[in-house]
């Protein structure tokens, strides 16, 4: 039997970590939720109160092997292909166009929040329809995240079969594996695809962000909204180091950079150049 409840003791040393770790904020408010969600790490560990489990963490190095799952139970993972379209709109009526215009034949493309893959997948069937029509030649996508589970299902390319209704037919024709099983509800991105994105554990927290050469579009999408503006000023500052001048960072259309001294001005709906 568990404990019923997570002590304001207990969520307050909870709430600061994971603050301090990866910049998502955890007022009262969602102290039942964070009871809710770490009951899966008090079954997994086998700790029978909060209270047990805070001890293991805080006073008896438990952090140093936990903190990763810990983290991967708050954090929030909603994704769609083609989430907010106007942005993939933009790739390929102006991003890609307008780089190859100034020489970037294969471009890089990076996406920093990527869940469970949907966003970089929908980035490769974009930019592999502009290689198609010979509009840039190549392109490599980096899709990173702080929770290592959506990381191996972003990796497997493995849905359920409903999550691609946004997805035009005739990419899903080209990059979607449909099961031969027809009673199985699930498909797979094609190798092809697959081949062209790598994945990777990063904290947009981190001081730097380790990620070799610059990269020509951005993606930092409805993760911002979780920061206070501490917290996106830095993500944002790092982010614009990463891009090339005359790169693209797209952001959530819930998001601002209101009151960020960036090198970067708008160009469209939450889209900006760096300059």
């Amino acid at each position: 039997m568990f404990d019923d409840a997570l002590s304001v003791r207990d969520f307050r040393q909870l709430s600061e970590f994971i603050y301090n770790y990866c910049g998502i904020k955890m007022p009262e408010t969602k102290r039942s939720m964070l009871e809710g969600r770490l009951r899966k790490r008090l079954r997994a560990t086998g700790y029978p109160t909060f209270s047990e489990y805070c001890d293991y963490l805080f006073r008896h190095g438990g952090m140093e092997t936990e903190a990763v799952f810990l983290i991967d139970v708050v954090t929030t993972n909603k994704t769609d292909f083609f989430r907010e379209p106007n942005h993939f709109d933009f790739m390929t009526n102006v991003a890609l166009p307008a780089l190859a215009d100034k020489g970037y034949q294969r471009v890089r493309a990076w996406s920093s929040a990527c869940s469970t893959g949907a966003e970089p997948y929908t980035m490769a069937m974009v930019m592999a329809d502009a290689v198609e029509r010979r509009v840039i030649s190549d392109y490599h996508i980096l899709a990173t995240d702080l929770s290592t589970d959506v990381l191996k299902k972003a990796h497997s390319g493995i849905y359920s079969r409903e999550l691609i209704d946004p997805v035009p037919q005739e990419m899903v024709r080209k990059y979607v594996m449909m099961p031969k099983d027809k009673t199985r509800s699930d498909i797979r991105i094609t190798p092809r695809l697959r081949s062209k994105v790598g994945f990777a554990r990063l904290n947009l927290m981190n001081p730097s962000y380790n990620v070799g050469d610059p990269y020509q579009i951005i993606f930092c999408r409805n993760v911002l909204i979780y920061f206070d503006k501490k917290t996106q000023a830095h993500v944002l500052t790092q982010l614009c180091k990463c891009l090339t001048p005359g790169g693209y960072l797209l952001i959530g259309h819930s998001e601002s950079v209101t009151g960020i001294n960036l090198p970067i001005k708008q160009v469209a709906n939450t889209v900006f150049m760096k300059q």
